[in-house]
């Protein structure tokens, strides 16, 4: 099992980013203590009534990985996930060729539509257009990816014989797509290298509008049948499925160590590959604190 760091958010209206401690240090400190990968979410214009009902604010993904890459050497850059539909394809597949480029190939694209009604209208983005933005996208990416010539005439652009450059390290830049639908589970298992599914009471799934995924069990089954979908389409390749791991008490390490080894193993049988885990963004101390503990318990 693969560990991730997601660096944790700051919930609310009053507080700033960064109470968490400086990034560059909290970074450095999930690599010494074992993790994989580490994560950032986005959300670049949250609507105060949503942080002020719990929501969070982020650092823009592409840039914080990019600083995190030039102090670490071998974490995995993920992001947890940048929605695609707010961006123009051409300058989405620049931002994460340039971060796997001077990270020497180790982004991660988590990717998903969205949901977040304010934040579509604070961008300029039509909502209900997402499906198709996403789609012409995931089109996009491989191809400027390339480096070679091509065009492509989308709902908003035309590209006339562009190149693009530099090429990424990662031939391909692995793609993980959020979200629970049938269209999204699709799309992993014809396009993408990883899936990051929302499990959690039904409430939740309604908040980020998709499909229910409410144990473990049915989380399994539906593991499977992306598999037996990517097998089908001829790619030889295993899916990579990430799970957040939400415990409370794991933001404590050593509290009930056996319990959470046992959880997680459960999760692994499900055919989970990567767990996310945070902690509460109380201070830099405590952020490198948990960090420490967290290495010498589970990745030692």
């Amino acid at each position: 099992m693969r560990f991730i760091y997601h660096y944790p958010e700051t919930n609310g209206t009053d507080r700033d980013m960064l109470d968490a401690g400086a990034l560059a240090e909290v970074a450095a400190a999930a690599e010494r203590a074992g993790f994989y990968g580490f994560c950032l979410s986005e959300h670049p214009a949250p609507s105060a009534r949503w942080l002020a009902s719990g929501g969070h604010q982020s650092l823009d993904p592409f840039v914080a990985l990019g600083h995190v890459a030039a102090v670490t050497q071998r974490l995995r850059l993920h992001t947890n996930l940048s929605v695609a539909p707010y961006r123009n394809p051409f300058l989405l597949a620049k931002a994460a060729a340039t971060v796997d480029k001077l990270s020497g190939g180790r982004i991660v694209l988590g990717l998903g539509t969205g949901y977040m009604k304010t934040e579509f209208f604070a961008l300029g983005v039509d909502m209900d257009e997402r499906n198709t933005l996403f789609d012409e996208i995931l089109d996009v990416l491989p191809m400027h990816w390339s480096g070679e010539p091509f065009s492509y005439k989308g709902l908003h652009f035309d590209a006339r014989n562009v190149i693009a450059r530099p090429r990424p390290v990662q031939d391909p830049i692995p793609i993980w797509i959020g979200g629970n639908s049938k269209l999204s589970r699709r799309r992993i298992a014809q396009r993408a290298q990883g899936w990051m599914p929302l499990v959690g009471p039904p409430e939740l799934s309604a908040a980020v509008r998709t499909t229910s995924i409410g144990s473990l069990g049915e989380l399994a089954v539906m593991i499977n049948e992306i598999r037996d979908a990517a097998a089908a389409a001829g790619r030889p390749d295993t899916i990579d499925v990430q799970y957040s791991y939400k415990d409370r008490s794991i933001a404590t390490p050593t509290v009930e160590p056996d319990r959470h080894r046992e959880a997680i193993a459960e999760i692994e049988k499900a055919g989970v590959t990567a767990v996310v885990v945070s902690s509460p963004s109380v201070s830099s101390a405590a952020t490198l604190e948990f960090l420490e503990a967290f290495g010498a318990t589970y990745l030692s």
